[in-house]
């Protein structure tokens, strides 16, 4: 039986349902108009009048509720109804048959950078090369760019590679020879960093030589649990760089994929600005980027 375990978040109205397994990639934030006809876990839970939301990322699902309702009166019910699901659907709903490569390939937001995933761990952390030039202590980036006279910057980080192009291609030409020469390197065991990667808790404090103050810890800790696991499946990296009291203001340091992309304001203010909001109403009020 897969064992749930619960617990309280800062915000009142929200619970964590934590399994001992990641549930999905990426995130998943369902409300009553979303399409749930293949998660079955979300129909039940929804059958409950008094859930308004439900939110899944890594190995947690988060269940917003309604102010009628105390949890101490349905906690347990919700417990046994996602342990049920669980042990009939581990992984949420259907998922697509993966295709048997060792390594494939991800569009992202951006439009210029490609990701490309490995079946296995390439690091523990993440390096990014933005110069060509700079790419000799990481074997495997100073190889793309031999190869690729298109490639601008290279992203690695924990199982993928991202990659970012220049105006003279297009990723539909290009992509299956990176993909390949990428999966051939590594096979043929290819060194993939001389460099010890960056930690993923707090790689802003790398250039800015300082720890979080309490506010920021708790704006961090909310970013890493509900928001870094999504941006991180779309081949970026975001942190908090800096935290304004006066305008209630947390700007973010964005890398990877996400430095650049044309749609990463529009994902700060409609995701991460919102899911601030939700956990730390009384901290955060705006949201602004800083492309690394």
């Amino acid at each position: 039986m897969r064992q749930i375990i619960i617990e309280p978040t800062e915000n009142p109205k929200v619970m964590k349902f934590v399994a001992d397994y990641n549930l999905i990639p990426g995130s998943l934030e369902l409300d009553r108009t979303s399409d749930i006809s293949e998660i079955p876990l979300a129909q039940e839970l929804f059958n409950y009048p008094f859930v308004e939301r439900i939110f899944v990322t890594a190995n947690f699902i988060a269940v917003a509720k309604q102010d009628t309702i105390e949890w101490e009166h349905v906690v347990e019910s919700l417990k046994n109804v996602i342990e049920d699901e669980l042990l009939a659907n581990p992984r949420l709903y259907l998922q697509k048959k993966r295709e048997m490569y060792q390594i494939y390939s991800e569009m992202t937001p951006n439009p210029a950078v490609m990701k490309f995933v490995s079946t296995k761990m390439l690091m523990d952390g993440f390096v990014e090369v933005k110069l060509k030039e700079e790419a000799a202590a990481i074997p495997l980036a100073q190889a793309i760019f031999n190869e690729f006279d298109f490639a601008k910057e290279v992203f690695i980080s924990d199982n993928f590679v991202a990659v970012t192009k220049n105006v003279s291609v297009e990723w539909h030409e290009v992509m299956v020879p990176v993909r390949a020469f990428i999966a051939e390197y590594l096979q043929n065991g290819g060194t993939i960093s001389d460099l010890q990667p960056q930690k993923h808790e707090s790689p802003v404090e790398n250039l800015i030589n300082r720890d979080y103050t309490e506010t920021e810890q708790k704006i961090s800790d909310i970013l890493n649990e509900y928001v870094a696991p999504a941006v991180e499946g779309d081949g970026g990296k975001i942190s908090l760089m800096e935290y304004v009291a006066e305008t209630k203001t947390a700007k973010m340091l964005l890398q990877g994929a996400c430095s650049g992309c044309p749609s990463s304001t529009a994902t700060l203010k409609g995701g991460i600005e919102s899911v601030l909001k939700q956990f730390l109403p009384e901290l955060v009020e705006n949201v602004e980027a800083v492309n690394g």
